[in-house]
């Protein structure tokens, strides 16, 4: 997997991620907030499919193979 995910937008990812699901688990949005799941998992590893669907790449040229 190549990085498509990088710098700004990973922490976002990520950020977003962890809060949507620790408002599920609070209760306050209700059981659709594990849907974080999905960014904290891609900001995570650094990859996105849908980026590689629509030719986005947010990562710096250095970045380009995932860990």
């Amino acid at each position: 997997m190549n990085c498509n995910v990088g710098g700004i937008d990973r922490i976002l990812r990520i950020v977003a991620g962890a809060a949507l699901i620790a408002l599920a688990v609070m209760g306050i949005v209700g059981p659709w907030g594990y849907i974080g799941v999905v960014p904290l998992l891609t900001g995570l590893i650094k990859f996105c499919p849908a980026y590689t669907l629509l030719g986005i790449k947010t990562c710096d040229a250095g970045d380009a193979k995932a860990s």
